[in-house]
């Protein structure tokens, strides 16, 4: 007897393999993903650049203005990203204040249907880099 499958069933074979597929793998749906080649990722540098700018600017607005806090944009050395309502990035940016190279940790949303980026989080980095 010969086995006859609707265009539903079949797709939902396969989206059942696939869904059970990338739950094996450890990864879940709405999980952050390592960004690969970020020196070289134009966008990625471009949203640390965007973190260290409203960083100052913030110091500017609480009349810290050109102090020594000040930033100076290096680049970014880890990135990962997360699909919310929008893309979540999560930077490890390197920057240097008073001649010195710190890492901080920033989150950055961007929603490019509204063309509207968000500095959510900007701080030194608590990891031992």
């Amino acid at each position: 007897m010969a086995l006859i499958k609707s265009p539903a069933a079949t797709l939902a074979t396969v989206t059942l393999f696939f869904f059970s597929t990338y739950a094996y793998e450890g990864r879940m749906v709405g999980g952050r993903t390592e960004v690969r080649d970020v020196k070289t990722n134009e966008e990625v540098q471009q949203l640390g650049r965007f973190s260290v700018e409203e960083y100052n600017r913030s110091l500017r607005h609480r009349g810290n203005g050109e102090g020594a806090k000040q930033l100076r944009f290096v680049e970014v050395v880890e990135a990962q990203r997360q699909v919310v309502s929008g893309i979540k990035y999560y930077l490890k940016v390197s920057a240097t204040q008073n001649g010195i190279t710190r890492v901080f940790e920033s989150v950055v949303v961007v929603k490019p249907w509204a063309h509207s980026k968000e500095v959510v989080t900007f701080g030194p980095s608590t990891s031992s880099e």
